[in-house]
């Protein structure tokens, strides 16, 4: 790992970073950082934050330790109100998605994202419509023509939380397709993807992270990433993965990761600090190796792939 991607991940926490130049009056924590993920584990989330935790525990970012700490209560208002509650409290920070948005206007919950200062927006994660692979669907086309000939909510379709990105997506598939589904919600991704594997769902559209293990253990089956045009990635996360087919583009999405802390004054010199480093270093080469995800800010601008 070069020593840019440590410094991204260092300087994310307010710390200093390796080069040996300390920067005048640099923060370090001076007890456990919590690290809070309002979703449940092993979704994209729940793996971005532990990737980043060893990351740092590895390469001795810190000398407190980064603690993660699931808080999926209410679609993640749990872990919204926490931080929100956490002013002036500088050892926490919460990783973001869309729930961030979403959660407030489906629950009434009192909470809203300038509650939060934002940090960094660090990758954007796409969706992927899978299917167990003893199931015959080679494609989106033949899989949305067997939900239609089965009837309306005849074919279940699993998700992370209700009123969040995949329940908005399985409702974008269905005004595109003209099909229904049976919503299913569960806690987190990985407890998403667990169901398809049993054959408890008929399909997700979880991100990469959450099934690919499961894609290369030949459990699943991806049928099409909501997308443009294919994922550009070499490794074998989305080799042959075609993208949405043309009746689906309406389903392009994506979901932002990225962290936040409590609110503070934008004027911070700390804040500045903070933000400045993630707006020049990140760490997202090796995550996107590892996760599949879409680099921010090199691609801004173009076709997403």
């Amino acid at each position: 790992m070069n020593r840019k991607i440590l410094n991204g991940i260092l300087l994310g926490f307010g710390v200093a970073g390796i080069t040996g130049v300390q920067p005048a009056a640099a923060w370090e924590p001076t007890k456990t950082v919590e690290f809070i993920i309002p979703a449940g584990t092993g979704g994209g989330a729940d793996q971005m934050a532990r990737f980043t935790q060893g990351v740092v525990a590895k390469h001795s970012l810190m000398k407190q330790s980064l603690v993660p700490i699931n808080k999926s209560g209410g679609a993640g208002a749990e872990g919204f109100l926490d931080v929100k509650a956490s002013k002036g409290d500088e050892h926490k920070i919460i990783i973001t998605l869309s729930n961030l948005f979403t959660t407030p206007l489906a629950t009434g919950v009192p909470f809203n994202w300038k509650d939060l200062t934002p940090v960094a927006m660090l990758a954007l994660d796409n969706f992927v419509l899978w299917v167990n692979s003893e199931t015959p669907y080679k494609s989106p086309k033949d899989y949305l023509a067997a939900a239609k000939k089965a009837g309306p909510g005849k074919f279940n379709m699993a998700g992370t939380g209700a009123k969040q990105e995949d329940q908005i997506i399985t409702v974008a598939i269905e005004k595109a397709a003209g099909v229904k589904f049976t919503y299913v919600p569960f806690k987190g991704g990985g407890a998403v993807a667990t169901q398809l594997v049993g054959n408890h769902v008929n399909s997700t559209v979880n991100n990469p992270i959450e099934a690919v293990a499961h894609w290369r253990s030949g459990k699943l089956r991806p049928l099409c990433v909501f997308e443009k045009a294919r994922m550009p990635y070499k490794n074998k996360v989305t080799d042959g993965l075609p993208h949405a087919a043309r009746h689906l583009h309406a389903c392009r999405r994506v979901a932002g990761r990225g962290q936040f802390l409590h609110r503070v004054l934008q004027e911070s010199a700390r804040h500045r600090r903070m933000e400045q480093a993630h707006g020049r270093r990140r760490f997202q080469p090796e995550l996107h190796e590892r996760q599949g995800v879409r680099q921010v800010g090199r691609e801004r601008g173009k076709s997403a792939p």
